[in-house]
């Protein structure tokens, strides 16, 4: 799947992660600031059986994220790995949401996110989703 990312992403979208701490660099020339998410989306019930099927993830997509990012997103397969709150680590089969948000700070992308968050947690039955933000400058390169 890195591979496949890796070969993709340039093609639709160049991204230049902003430096820790200080003000951002400029953008690049044919760039713009914008916010960038990714969430993570474990799969999995209680019992550690697949409680997200395929079809429940594309319906979520369509139901829940698409109407909030008409613009484009990126979902990906993953495997990830975590620790619950009875402090057992648990591996299962994850969705990757990957949201690029031109002209959007970060609290902004907070605040257009975490209903996601929250409506895949209560209609999934999962106890967390992992968010990250950061910024950056990006360009949908060949419009």
């Amino acid at each position: 799947m890195r591979g496949l990312a890796a070969l993709l992403l340039p093609a639709i979208l160049q991204l230049a992660a902003c430096q820790a701490g200080g003000a951002p660099p400029a953008c690049p020339a044919g760039t713009a600031p914008a916010a960038v998410a990714e969430l993570a989306f474990g799969r999995n019930g209680p019992a550690g059986s697949l409680r997200v099927t395929d079809p429940d993830w594309d319906a979520f997509l369509a139901e829940e994220v698409t109407p909030r990012f008409p613009d484009g997103l990126t979902s990906f397969d993953a495997m990830g790995q975590w620790r619950g709150r009875d402090g057992r680590t648990a591996r299962e089969p994850s969705k990757l949401l990957w949201l690029v948000v031109p002209d959007t700070t970060l609290e902004e992308a907070g605040s257009r996110t975490r209903p996601i968050a929250a409506a895949y947690r209560r209609r999934f039955g999962q106890e967390a989703v992992l968010a990250v933000y950061r910024g950056g400058c990006a360009a949908v390169l060949g419009n």
